[in-house]
């Protein structure tokens, strides 16, 4: 889920977590949801382990989550720390983990790319949609990191309006059209580079620039 902010991608997030009533009576399916959310307040008082444990026990002893989860998020290192002395980037894979650790049919994932590092985020999206695939779910991901949409989607909602006041979400579009759409709004065309085949943006009004808005291709130019 892609848009500016306050254009309702989180409010959307929390009124599936069931954490929001809808305006006008209007009711929310309850479904079988696990959600990570924003903003993370480290309130346990004990280790990663300990809240793993607690939290996600079957999971975390799950061999298969530890070689597809936990080890790629790189977790060793600060499994004894205590929770509340974590920097942003270590609570976040943590949460992530604790996310993914939740059995759910539908995964809430909130900025899974906050704090993180450019590397530690691409992980964190080859992880994030190998599990969902794995196991067959559907995931709504709120995300401003470009790259790491690019990553993670399959399908793409545009939020477009007054941030605020009045913005609506568009229909699920491929991935292809969503950016597209998207980045017409914001004016600026992505490429691939050559070499790792990573988004790039062109540099304003340049000739690459100029050819993908000529023909609409703000997202890769196709060669």
């Amino acid at each position: 889920m892609l848009g500016q902010n306050g254009t309702g991608k989180t409010t959307f997030i929390r009124l599936l977590a069931g954490l929001l009533k809808a305006d006008g009576g209007k009711g929310v399916p309850e479904l079988n949801v696990s959600y990570k959310p924003q903003k993370i307040s480290p309130k346990f008082k004990g280790t990663v382990r300990m809240l793993f444990i607690k939290k996600i026990k079957a999971a975390f002893l799950n061999p298969q989550f530890q070689t597809d989860v936990v080890k790629p998020l790189s977790i060793d290192g600060i499994i004894d720390q205590e929770v509340t002395h974590l920097s942003g980037g270590e609570l976040q894979r943590v949460a992530i983990i604790l996310a993914l650790g939740q059995p759910a049919d539908i995964y809430l994932i909130d900025e899974p790319s906050a704090y993180l590092d450019s590397e530690q985020r691409i992980i964190a999206a080859k992880v994030i949609k190998r599990f969902i695939v794995h196991f067959k779910r559907t995931a709504f991901i709120v995300e401003h990191d470009f790259i790491m949409a690019t990553y993670l989607a399959d399908r793409v909602v545009v939020y477009e309006g007054k941030p605020s006041v009045h913005a609506v979400a568009n229909t699920p579009q491929s991935l292809l059209s969503g950016m597209n759409k998207f980045l017409a709004s914001l004016e600026i065309t992505f490429r691939r580079d050559p070499t790792n085949f990573r988004p790039r943006i062109n540099k304003m009004d340049s000739q690459m620039d100029q050819e993908q808005k000529s023909s609409g291709n703000y997202f890769f130019l196709e060669q």
